[in-house]
């Protein structure tokens, strides 16, 4: 029996869909990836009987389709109204000789690189995207009778006009005459109604259907019944007296139900076949003449009108291995590209080594290994790692070699079949040829004889490839392979010809009836997932920048995640720098995360569970490749629930965090410390900085993506009404411990905080941001003026080497979350006075990277931009390469004459009264930049050109383009961390747009302040005046701001609070 599988979409007013199936679990991954609405319903229809026509099939699966939507409505019998939901039919149609899952599976060349989900696109697919978003979201409720027998390309959106739209509707691409004669072509008058459709007609023929542009209307098996006519099929279909009933009539083709196009009367549609519209046309069997009188009584009177497409077309998928040898590669890993010609085609496959193929050639769901040359108009179909064996060293050409997956009975087997490109399976002895050759050349090749084929009782006119048994199938006693069609080529080995003749042989045709469809499907998932599995530890070990992502989410839906994690396992074990083994770990991450499939609660948490403690030590201490093992050991236990899932890619998360950490530490050698004369007990040495303004670039001097990306930001240091905000001082002090006392806020408001370090356990919470004085702790470790490690007690060493301990303060007059860099100033300030205190100095590169890896430390985090901004005066420009070890470079921008003046009467802050969360955006933005989201690399891309343009505006003094850089800049920082605007600074914002040049705010966004590049210089007075009238802004305030120039100095002895202005 002939099994066909009928697929249907139903479609409601809210865009539900069903869908009957050849193969439901991968209609499913379909729904899964959003190929298809999550609602859609999925069905297997079988023809009720063999050698029915796509007619009869039709009306059979719209039956079933009727019959599940009357159940789910609650109906007991079939209400053929709710056949009206129903928008889309699709039919598998015929085996395919070249794809062993038919045309609806046959993969194409086609790949989305924007695609949220990386898979093979099949016909199916390419189908289902043309009919969802080109032809169906206008079209009003109706059924959509689709085959899978042809690839439609639209390269265009036609714009369909469906006002008054009754009956059925074909769609049509143009062909040329030639073509026309081998397939169907519409016949319409100058309204766009179909008046017949021609089938293989004569060329006098095709002649009447030619439009204006000299092309013909082919016949694209693209039609659209509207709500009601499939109500009147149902109708006839359940109440006919005809035996058999219409859906099994043989012979009632797809054509037959558009009989509504037919002019002619009744009595030519009932006794002629639709499909031969010639006068010598033989009269049908009387049973289908009677059920084409029902289908006429019933549908004669609807319009069936034509929507040509001008710029479409189609290919048909016949069997011709031309229709495939002329599409270029995709879904591939190939280790030698240069051995890949334009013109030929590799679609999923996996080419080791030196694989050649030539144009002309066509290699699909393929494990190949080199040296193999593959030449013009070859077709490699199927072929595991097993006949990629067997086929290394040869040479090929002209040949369609393929691996059948077989069932016969109990027993799995592989079935190689080989073709010539030019044999025709239908041709008889006397014309056929075989690879390429006429059958006597053939035989005298291999030693084969006509016999060994077909025996002295088969006539010659049935002697067609089709039929011949040609492919060993099965061996008494030795496996077969590749190597026992490959001999056809011109081998004369006696061994080949004896094992040949000894095993069990099978024709095309006999094949088909045995094809494993599941295994076929499930070896090109192998293939796919092998190919990805090498592209992925590709991409990671060499640093490239693409999006791993939609790899991961394919492999998630297809349940091959297992493979993906050993894989990512692997890299974080052998990776030469921690960088990028923390990159493998946040893909790992990511596919847990995809495994929880949106359920487990938010990715952003705690990471903090004691089982994973100890493989944070080991990642602490860099034992890196231990630390990956455990964890994922212990990532084993975590798989069972979306709720362990989520809070196992939390622990992930933060051993990712570790290595990135090790990553930036690497600046380390990059600080040079001197030494000095300690100071005098009790004398003070302190140091004041500005603050920073970021006017472009920010996010570029972010870890990880400062060294995988590079970075390049433009900032400027700043007095704040006048002052230096920040601040710090230390000094040496008699007694053997340590105090911090540290003030941060606005005066008169401030946060005062104080403590006293007696021990070494004192300070063990150095490395936890949230404890009391955790930065100023860390200073002294970092600093290397206390020593964790010690087996001395603190006292011990204060005494030992300073002769005393240490007392430090430090200050900022900023409100917390300003965005102005404050943190980072103030730890370079404090390294900075705790250096001098302690007898020794470091000049001002060193300080950035020392408070780089302070911040590390810390755990905090952060870039490298606001320590520049503040320990360097003026403008500047700051940049990283893309490397480990990490260092940034700055250079000094020189302004022209007056300009500093200029800048400094036009640059205004003003503090929005909301608090920035840097920390909360961090962890959305990494965790974007790992996944190499591809809006997230270009942005990145996109801020370091525009730092680059900035210092250019800067550099030639040109306010203007000034500030388009800073409107273009919090556009980029928007788009790098999305929710960084509240709806409050949107309208300060607008409020202030009118009068500025450009405006951001200050560092990640999310409130702190906001600086304006007005279009009028001395504008605070005016400005603060807007906002107090404007209702709910009363609360903002405007404050000056002067760029500083002086260079960062640490002075001994009592400062006196001079400030330097411009």
């Amino acid at each position: 029996m002939d099994r066909h599988s009928e697929r249907i979409l139903e479609r409601d007013h809210t865009e539900n869909w069903i869908i009957p199936s050849i193969s439901a679990h991968k209609l499913e991954i379909r729904k899964r990836r959003g190929v298809l609405p999550p609602e859609s319903i999925l069905l297997t229809v079988e023809d009720p009987q063999a050698h029915v026509g796509s007619g009869g099939a039709t009306l059979n699966a719209l039956l079933v389709a009727a019959e599940h939507l009357s159940a789910k409505a609650g109906y007991t019998v079939c209400d053929s109204r709710r056949i009206r939901l129903v928008s889309l039919y699709l039919r598998q149609g015929r085996d395919f000789l070249f794809d062993a899952c038919g045309r609806g599976f046959t993969v194409l060349p086609v790949e989305d690189p924007h695609a949220p989900v990386e898979c093979v696109t099949c016909n199916l697919d390419s189908l289902l995207a043309t009919l969802r978003y080109q032809l169906c979201p206008a079209s009003p409720p109706g059924v959509w009778i689709c085959s899978t027998d042809m690839v439609l390309m639209l390269p265009s959106n036609p714009v369909l006009n469906w006002a008054e739209f009754r009956g059925a509707r074909v769609i049509s691409v143009p062909g040329t005459l030639e073509y026309a004669m081998k397939h169907g072509v519409y016949l319409a008058d100058e309204r766009g109604l179909v008046r017949d459709i021609v089938y293989c007609g004569s060329e006098q023929r095709i002649q009447t259907c030619v439009l204006e542009d000299g092309r013909v209307p082919l016949v694209t098996l693209r039609r659209l019944f509207d709500a009601f006519t499939p109500s009147r099929l149902l109708k006839i279909s359940v109440s006919s007296v005809l035996y058999p009933p219409l859906p099994a009539v043989p012979r009632l083709y797809t054509p037959d139900l558009l009989c509504v196009c037919r002019v002619s009367i009744r009595q030519t549609f009932c006794v002629c076949s639709f499909l031969h519209g010639a006068p010598d046309t033989p009269q049908l069997p009387d049973r289908i003449q009677g059920a084409r009188a029902v289908l006429w009584k019933e549908l004669h009177d609807l319009p069936l009108s034509m929507v040509y497409i001008p710029d479409g077309r189609y290919e048909y998928l016949t069997t011709d291995a031309g229709c495939l040898l002329t599409w270029p590669f995709c879904c591939v890993l190939i280790q030698h590209p240069q051995l890949i010609v334009d013109g030929s085609s590799v679609v999923n496959s996996y080419l080791d080594g030196e694989v050649q193929v030539s144009p002309g050639s066509v290699i699909q769901n393929c494990h190949l290994m080199g040296p193999l040359r593959v030449g013009r108009g070859c077709l490699l179909a199927d072929i595991d790692q097993a006949g990629a064996l067997v086929l290394r060293g040869h040479e090929l050409s002209d040949v369609i070699l393929q691996a059948h997956p077989v069932q016969i009975q109990n027993l799995p087997l592989m079935v190689y079949t080989m073709l010539g490109t030019k044999d025709q399976l239908q041709d008889t002895a006397g014309s056929a040829t075989y690879v390429n050759l006429p059958w006597d050349e053939f035989f005298h090749r291999t030693g084969i004889c006509a016999n060994d084929l077909w025996g002295l009782e088969t006539p010659s006119h049935k002697r067609s490839l089709l039929t011949t048994p040609l492919f060993p199938v099965l061996h008494p006693t030795e496996s077969l392979g590749a190597a026992d069609v490959l001999w056809f080529l011109g081998s004369t080995d006696g061994d080949h010809l004896k094992r040949w003749r000894s095993s069990w042989r099978m024709s095309w045709q006999q094949l088909r009836q045995h094809l494993d469809r599941e295994r076929t499907l499930e070896m090109r998932r192998k293939v796919f997932f092998s190919q990805k599995r090498e592209k992925l530890q590709k991409a990671l070990l060499a640093r490239e920048e693409g999006s791993l992502l939609p790899a991961i989410r394919c492999a998630v839906q297809e349940g091959s995640q297992e493979l993906l994690l050993t894989t990512l396992d692997h890299v974080a074990s052998v990776a030469e720098d921690p960088g990028v083994a923390a990159r493998a770990l946040a893909c790992i991450a990511d596919i847990l995360g995809v495994m929880a499939g949106g359920e487990g609660g938010l990715r952003s948490g705690p990471a903090a569970n004691k089982a994973w403690a100890s493989v944070y030590q080991l990642l602490e201490k860099g034992c890196i490749a231990e630390g990956v093992r455990q964890l994922a050991a212990e990532r084993g236990k975590w798989l069972s629930r979306p709720a362990l899932l989520i809070r196992a890619a939390r622990h992930y998360e933060g051993a990712e965090q570790i290595l990135i950490r090790r990553a930036v530490m690497s600046s380390s050698q990059f600080v040079s410390i001197g030494q000095r004369e300690l100071p005098a007990l009790e004398h003070w040495v302190s140091a004041e900085c500005p603050a920073r303004i970021d006017m472009s670039g920010g996010w570029s001097d972010t870890p990880p993506i400062t060294y995988e990306h590079g970075g390049a930001v433009v900032n400027v240091a700043v007095l704040v009404d006048g002052q230096r905000p920040i601040g710090a001082r230390a000094r040496r002090i008699p007694t053997a411990e340590i105090h911090v006392c540290s003030d941060s806020g606005p005066r008169g408001a401030q946060l005062h905080t104080e403590l006293r370090v007696a021990s070494l356990e004192d300070l063990q919470d150095y490395c936890q941001p949230q404890a009391p004085g955790a930065l100023l702790k860390a200073a002294f470790i970092c600093s290397g003026t206390v020593s964790m490690t010690s087996h001395k007690s603190l006292q011990g060493q204060l005494m030992e080497a300073y002769g005393g301990g240490f007392e430090l303060h430090t200050w900022s007059h900023l409100p917390h979350g300003s965005g102005l860099g404050t943190s980072s100033i103030l730890a370079g300030a404090a390294l900075a006075v705790l250096y001098e205190a302690s007898g020794r100095s470091a000049d001002t590169e060193s300080l950035i990277h020392a408070v780089l890896y302070l911040e590390q430390v810390l755990t905090t985090g952060g870039g490298w931009q606001d320590q520049v901004g503040g320990l360097i005066p003026g403008v500047k420009i700051g940049r990283s390469s893309p490397q480990l070890p990490l260092r940034v470079r700055v250079q000094e921008i020189e302004l022209p004459d007056a300009f500093l003046q200029t800048l400094s009467r036009h640059l205004l802050l003003v503090y929005t009264g909301k608090t920035r969360l840097a920390r909360n955006l961090l962890q959305d933005v990494l965790r974007n930049w790992y996944g190499r989201l591809p809006a997230i690399v270009q942005n990145a891309d996109a801020l370091v050109h525009n730092a680059e343009l900035c210092a250019q505006a800067f550099g030639t003094g040109n306010l203007s383009r000034l500030g388009d850089c800073l409107n273009q800049y919090w556009l980029q920082k928007k788009c790098m961390a999305p929710g960084c605007e509240p709806l409050a600074v949107r309208r300060i914002m607008d409020t202030l747009e009118p009068y500025v040049h450009g405006q951001s705010l200050a560092g990640a966004g999310g409130g702190g302040f906001l600086y304006l590049l007005t279009k009028e210089p001395d504008q605070k007075e005016a400005l603060q005046q807007l906002l107090e009238k404007t209702q709910g802004l009363g609360r903002c305030s405007v404050h000056s701001v002067q760029v500083s120039t002086q260079q960062f100095t640490v002075c001994r002895g009592e400062r006196s609070h001079t400030e330097d202005h411009v």
